[in-house]
């Protein structure tokens, strides 16, 4: 499915996000269903600090078609259930944060992690657990740097473990810089990002509508 023509690539300022990666680590092939930018709004302006690409497997395509195809962008865009079901579907993420500005480790984990926590706490799923697992998640950044161009990548999997890698480029690392059992930080990670209330819009527009043209390009069944 991956290698449909309708699969493209994507270009944020000046990082390039191919249209289907297969990590070192996997035989398996991952297709990008959105890239968009980060930032925020400094004076009036608003300053990117991370181009975010979210690549899904191969099976996030069927499985999202049974309930999505034949829908325009504008409703996906407007429907969060469209965007619930990529963050908690039976297929594996592999989430690409590249730096368009440079960022030092716990600066950038800081704020990542209280927009998890924040979503957490909000729907009832933060405990003793989850609080570790946040302490393990600030813990993998604080030694590392980002530059412009380096890259954090994020995997997820349907049992709901998170795998953490870093790279000084787009290259996906051959092994995870830390692996963290926990589902709902797992899941709040996407969530921050492309839920209800995203830090990337433009990456919540990006998978809008591109699954718009990959669902009305593609011959998959919708019946379930």
């Amino acid at each position: 499915m991956a290698t449909a023509a309708f699969i493209t690539g994507a270009k944020v300022e000046f990082l390039e996000f191919p249209a289907v990666v297969t990590p070192p680590w996997s035989t398996k092939s991952y297709f990008l269903g959105g890239a968009g930018a980060r930032g925020v709004t400094i004076d009036g302006e608003f300053v990117k600090f991370t181009a975010i690409g979210v690549y899904l497997e191969d099976n996030a395509m069927s499985s999202l078609a049974a309930k999505w195809k034949g829908k325009t962008a504008s409703e996906l865009l407007e429907s969060l259930d469209f965007y619930r079901d990529i963050i908690k579907g039976s297929f594996e993420k592999l989430i690409r944060g590249s730096k368009i500005r440079t960022l030092d480790g716990p600066e950038y984990v800081r704020k990542v992690s209280e927009n998890c926590v924040a979503h957490m706490k909000s729907v009832g799923t933060y405990s003793d657990a989850e609080e570790k697992a946040i302490q393990k998640f600030r813990d993998a950044f604080k030694d590392q740097n980002f530059p412009p161009g380096s890259s954090v990548f994020y995997k997820q999997s349907p049992t709901g473990t998170l795998g953490l890698s870093f790279s000084k480029d787009e290259t996906i690392p051959e092994h995870e810089y830390a692996v963290i059992d926990n589902k709902p930080l797992s899941e709040a990670v996407l969530e921050t990002m492309i839920g209800e209330i995203p830090v990337s819009p433009a990456l919540k527009e990006s998978l809008a509508s591109r699954f718009y043209q990959f669902l009305k390009e593609s011959n998959l069944n919708t019946q379930n």
